[in-house]
């Protein structure tokens, strides 16, 4: 069974265990897809809303973007839990011989590359929602209003939780090159989310 089809108390069972996985990095993409079905269902009560009629083409663009970016975040539930798999697998390859410690070498860093790989996507396609989440709360249904903060709240930490998970990885690996562009990626990817969020917070109409 994958992660997303498991029941929410099957989950949370899984994550308190004392295995690896899933861990930090399978709970972000959880929560991106927490935020983009929030932001589904505010601009679902927006569409026939008195007072928000000029907001129905836009909200009906959020309801499909935000359908497609759930799904491929529940599926990166279960990506990020196998590229931590795929890590562990290298680990234990033999190193009895020189040539085999290099190829368990090159085989923790192909791995470990593709750990990082996984929760950056979820940081960029998390990052997606936000804009959609500052639409909501100052077009969507004002009696919604919270669940388009919400909906941002939960970005934020999606995105702002995969990253650190790439960060970890980050510190393995070999490539100086590759870990200078990911780290100007995160740094670039940190600030606008930090700053959207705020805005988003700040534009809102509660105290």
């Amino acid at each position: 069974m994958e992660m997303k089809d498991m029941t929410l108390e099957a989950f949370c069972a899984a994550t308190a265990s004392n295995e690896p996985a899933p861990g930090g990095g399978s709970v972000s993409a959880l929560a991106g897809a927490l935020a983009a079905a929030l932001a589904e269902m505010v601009a679902r009560l927006t569409i026939g809303k008195k007072g928000c009629e000029e907001a129905a083409d836009e909200m009906k663009e959020i309801i499909s973007r935000a359908a497609a970016l759930r799904a491929e975040l529940l599926d990166e539930i279960t990506r990020d839990s196998t590229s931590f798999s795929a890590y562990m697998e290298a680990l234990a390859l033999p190193k009895d011989t020189d040539e085999l410690k290099d190829i368990r070498r090159r085989a923790m860093q192909e791995a470990l590359k593709k750990a990082a790989e996984v929760p950056l996507h979820v940081a960029v396609t998390a990052a997606k929602i936000m804009p959609m989440a500052a639409a909501l709360v100052k077009k969507g249904n004002p009696n919604a209003v919270t669940d388009g903060i919400v909906a941002a709240m939960m970005t934020r930490t999606a995105v702002l939780g995969a990253l650190l998970n790439v960060k970890i990885n980050l510190g393995s690996i070999r490539d100086e090159t590759y870990v200078a562009d990911r780290k100007t990626k995160i740094r670039e990817i940190e600030t606008a989310i930090i700053r959207d969020e705020a805005a988003v917070l700040a534009n809102s109409s509660l105290d």
